[in-house]
């Protein structure tokens, strides 16, 4: 019999906490099951197993995360909104470690589509209409923008910018002005290099 007011929200929720206290690859139905001092075949009424308790985690981190940016975002545009935005991860990340690591699991299509993740795609594109990039350098800005937050603040964690000045403020404040120059000054494309038809001089055989 499930306790009374157990419910697969409460228990995604229970899960996330467990995440932040213990590590997210630590979760698992029965530690979970633990916390609630239940048996674990109780929780599979709402869960299907650990990997499905995971999911949902990922999926609420997401969703957090993305109602986060949107908050952060609005009236805002250009350095501004890309400040906001990069602010809204790396603090996410500091105060709910463990959540921060489950947005960052591998979904599967129907999962990753169903999930905030689109919501998280559009907040960048909508900063970087703000600096004219139209595609496809919008995406690749999309990209390098998601590898710089998501590698500092991964770095951050782990303690990497602990023991050496400047402090670790500084420098992401620096990296953010850096970004801002860079989308303000995005390089133009490359020209393909010339082929053998194109070279100015003809080839024989």
């Amino acid at each position: 019999m499930v306790r009374v007011g157990l419910t697969t929200e409460r228990l995604v929720r229970a899960g996330a906490e467990l995440a932040d206290e213990v590590g997210f690859d630590q979760v698992t139905v029965s530690a979970l099951a633990r916390r609630f001092e239940v048996k674990v075949a109780s929780l599979y009424s709402h869960v299907k197993n650990s990997q499905d308790l995971k999911t949902k985690i990922a999926l609420l981190a997401l969703e957090e995360l993305a109602d986060r940016g949107a908050a952060a975002l609005a009236g805002r545009a250009c350095k501004d909104a890309l400040t906001a935005l990069a602010n809204v991860y790396r603090d996410y990340a500091r105060e709910h470690p463990g959540r921060y690591a489950a947005a960052q699991l591998r979904l599967t299509p129907e999962e990753a589509a169903a999930s905030a993740g689109g919501r998280h795609a559009q907040m960048t594109r909508a900063i970087l209409r703000g600096y004219d990039l139209s595609e496809p350098d919008q995406t690749h800005a999309v990209r390098l923008l998601g590898s710089v937050f998501h590698g500092y603040v991964s770095l951050e964690l782990g303690g990497g910018f602990s023991h050496s000045a400047p402090d670790s403020q500084e420098t992401w404040e620096r990296i953010l002005d850096g970004l801002d120059a860079l989308l303000r000054n995005w390089p133009a494309q490359a020209a393909p290099s010339p082929g053998p038809a194109d070279s100015g001089h003809r080839t024989t055989r």
